[in-house]
This record gives C-alpha cells, sequence and structure tokens, in this order.
C-alpha cells in the first residue's frame, strides 16, 4: 500500500493521487515531478529528510538496487543531493517498469479484444452445458 503522491492519505483513483498502469509517459513524469518531498530541503546542500519523503516511498517500492538506494537516502539525509536527482530517478525506475505493459496495451486491438472475449464465451458456454446436463441428470429433468 503506497501513500498518495501528494502525501496524503493512500494512493487512491477517486483521490487521483496515484499513478496509474494507463498513464502515459508525459502524466507520469508530471505526476512524479509534483510529488510531495521534504519541504525544509530547499537548496541540494540542505539536509533532507527521508521519513514521509514520498519519492522516496516509491523508490522503496519499485527500485531495485537496494544497496545504491541507501547510499541515496544517506547522501540525501547529509545533504548533496538534489530532490530532481532523486525525481529523476523514480521516474526512469516508473517508466521501465510501465515500457512493456504499455506496448502490451497498445498491441491489443478491438478486433483482438472482440476474439479474445468471443474465445472465452465459448468455452464458458461448453463448460456450463455439460454442468447444466449433469444438475439436470441429478434431478431427474432431462429434455430431449
Amino acid at each position: 500500500r503506497l501513500v498518495g503522491i501528494d502525501g496524503n492519505a493512500k494512493a487512491s483513483k477517486s483521490l487521483n493521487n496515484a499513478i496509474f498502469l494507463s498513464d502515459p509517459e508525459n502524466v507520469v513524469r508530471e505526476k512524479v515531478f509534483s510529488m510531495y518531498t521534504d519541504p525544509g530541503h530547499i537548496h541540494v546542500s540542505d539536509p533532507g529528510k527521508v521519513e514521509g519523503n514520498v519519492v522516496f516511498a516509491y523508490l522503496d517500492a519499485f527500485f531495485e538496487e537496494k544497496a545504491e538506494l541507501d547510499s541515496l537516502k544517506e547522501r540525501y539525509k547529509k545533504g548533496g543531493l538534489g530532490d530532481n536527482v532523486v525525481k529523476n530517478l523514480l521516474n526512469d525506475t516508473l517508466q521501465k517498469m510501465l515500457r512493456p505493459i504499455r506496448e502490451k496495451r497498445n498491441s491489443i486491438t478491438d478486433t483482438y479484444a472482440f476474439e479474445l472475449l468471443m474465445d472465452g464465451v465459448e468455452k464458458a458456454k461448453k463448460r456450463s452445458s455439460a454442468v447444466a446436463g449433469k444438475i439436470r441428470d441429478c434431478i431427474g429433468f432431462r429434455t430431449r
């Protein structure tokens, strides 16, 4: 469960404070760069807080290089690491993760989706027909 990109409550579709799998690249970037960080971290040289920092919460969830992330957190806490650097890292991480999802989503055409649905309908008909036949046999009701 992730905090919302605004730093309030949990990420939620109804609050529009989440990054969605269907978000295009530019929207993900906008959302990442609007994320709440540490209001006291005004200059790169200022020490920053990692706790309560939404960008680091998302990096904890999605950035795979944990040792590198720990190092970045230490630099951020001491001062010397700007919010833009960590936001760029998060954006790159999310874009990399979402890229195959976008490609798959874009490859699905209306025709393919319709054919997939119709295939499912046929399978469901066969299965439900067999089950319905067994039920009719059990209760002694056969229409032939």
